[in-house]
């Protein structure tokens, strides 16, 4: 079976990607440096944090087959939106990218995040709750459970196992 190494240690993401890869792979965590800022603060640095994860495992990790994923936030004409993106990198050079769905954060969330905070600490407060980055997610909270984090993840990581897949076809 392949190994699938993910740059995280967050059950959420990881559940995500053994939902979509788990049959085909043993996926296994390890805890990198994202390169980018502890809050991203757009979609570029965002994606970047994905990739630079992924690619940390091909690097440092020897890895045939990594995985990053990064959450992070957005700003599209003055409101803060979340956002989320994922990597996948090959030790033969691919890099396979994709984004996840896009949801508008309440004016008190956004007024924290510009004071600089994290949005995971943001949201424990907001809903009263602790490890909220770890379980449903800020879009668990925001969509009443409609959409967890597990499951935002799972969408992108389906996003990248198709072009994985796809590249090996071609």
């Amino acid at each position: 079976m392949t190994i699938l190494k993910v740059g995280t240690l967050n059950e959420a993401k990881l559940m995500s990607v053994r939902d979509v890869f788990g049959e085909t792979c043993e996926v296994y965590g390890y805890e990198v440096p994202s390169g980018v800022s502890a809050q991203p603060l757009t979609d570029e640095e965002t994606k970047q944090g994905a990739v630079n994860r992924a690619m940390y495992l091909i690097d440092k990790e020897s890895a045939d087959i990594a995985l990053g994923l990064e959450g992070g936030v957005m700003v599209i004409n003055d409101h803060y939106f979340l956002c989320n993106w994922g990597a996948l990198a090959t030790n033969s050079g691919h890099i396979f990218v994709a984004g996840g769905a896009r949801i508008p954060l309440p004016d008190e969330v956004a007024a924290s995040i510009k004071e600089g905070m994290e949005l995971g600490d943001i949201m424990d407060r907001y809903a009263s709750k602790l490890n909220v980055k770890k379980n449903e997610g800020a879009v668990g909270i925001l969509t009443n459970l409609q959409v967890t984090r597990s499951e935002m993840f799972s969408h992108i990581n389906r996003l990248l196992k198709g072009q994985f897949e796809r590249a090996k076809m071609v």
